[in-house]
């Protein structure tokens, strides 16, 4: 199973994305909006993965929460899968606590699920179906 990207919270995509780029020679995608995550991402192709910035747009949203609660840094990793809804069934039928029990849209149009930290030593997972 590929790594389809690793997630970085940062407090501002206008700040972080210039300590990035320039060390990999990469330039970031344009800011997109994921509105149910109350998030602005960008991506940046390093190599064979993403990097993907996640910048909170409420205090109250998940990456927002992170934060505060850890500061900027390694907020999720995650996997490319056939089917995302039948990769959160596997891991359900084995014991681990899921955050979606079923795939919803995420960044770049693309079907996503996150499997809780608990499960994976405190690392939030993603899978994410289809490749980048």
């Amino acid at each position: 199973m590929p790594v389809d990207h690793l997630g970085i919270a940062v407090r501002s995509l206008s700040d972080a994305l210039p300590r990035w780029e320039g060390p990999f020679g990469a330039t970031g995608s344009p800011p997109e909006e994921v509105s149910s995550q109350k998030v602005r991402i960008s991506f940046l192709e390093v190599g064979t993965t993403h990097l993907e910035f996640l910048e909170p747009t409420a205090p109250d949203s998940p990456v927002g929460k992170f934060l505060d609660s850890h500061g900027e840094g390694l907020h999720h990793v995650a996997f490319s899968v056939p089917s995302v809804d039948r990769k959160l069934a596997e891991l359900a039928s084995s014991g681990y606590r899921l955050v979606d029990q079923v795939a919803r849209m995420g960044a770049r149009g693309r079907r996503v699920g996150f499997c809780h930290p608990s499960g994976f030593g405190g690392v939030l997972v993603e899978f994410v179906e289809g490749g980048p």
